[in-house]
């Protein structure tokens, strides 16, 4: 979803690379259906006795159990439907109540100053939750130069993600058409959790 000129990637914390995992794995799985692969990376992850741990594992079992198709027509449930799908994954809606709004213009100011673009090829606007947490893993694995400073970070995250993506996975969690997605709603929130409290103490 972005166009990046990095041909190596620097070192990085190994802090820092599980976090960027995180938000490589939400964005993977919420910017189009997972095909067959993805299934298969995703069930196989580990969890562990923490609250993000337990959700982890709990995506993988349900991974485990779920195929191409089942997934693909959640997908469409949750995000297309027939004119809009259960749930609208945009900043702009959830922090106004409508689409295309100040929020969406404020990120592509914040894009801008950090040259930061968006491919010509998709078709979704910026502020869609796959493009921002797309866009903080980059900021930690330095995919736009160098990895940024926690306080770049964590004023991306305050701004972009942390005012409205918590809201939106705990919905995802909560939805009608959500089995898979659940599941993942889950893992963001708790992941969305622990950045908040980490950047708190920063």
């Amino acid at each position: 979803m972005l166009e990046t000129n990095v041909t190596s990637v620097p070192a990085v914390d190994p802090e820092d690379l599980a976090r960027a995992q995180v938000y490589r794995l939400l964005s993977a799985f919420l910017s189009a259906a997972p095909d067959k692969e993805k299934l298969e990376i995703a069930a196989a992850l580990e969890g562990d006795e923490t609250p993000m741990g337990k959700a982890v594992g709990r995506f993988a079992t349900i991974a485990a159990k779920t195929d191409r198709a089942t997934v693909s027509q959640e997908y469409n449930d949750l995000f297309i439907g027939l004119g809009r799908g259960e749930l609208l994954p945009y900043g702009s809606y959830y922090l106004t109540g409508f689409l295309h709004e100040k929020p969406l213009a404020r990120l592509r100011n914040a894009l801008s100053r950090l040259g930061i673009e968006r491919d010509p090829a998709i078709k979704e606007p910026e502020d869609h939750i796959a493009f921002v947490t797309e866009v903080m893993a980059g900021l930690i694995m330095g995919d736009f130069g160098e990895p940024q400073d926690l306080d770049i970070q964590h004023t991306f995250f305050e701004d972009h993600v942390g005012s409205w993506a918590p809201h939106f996975f705990a919905d995802l969690e909560k939805a009608k058409s959500s089995v898979f997605y659940a599941a993942l709603g889950l893992v963001g929130k708790e992941f969305m959790e622990i950045e908040r409290e980490a950047f708190a103490l920063d």
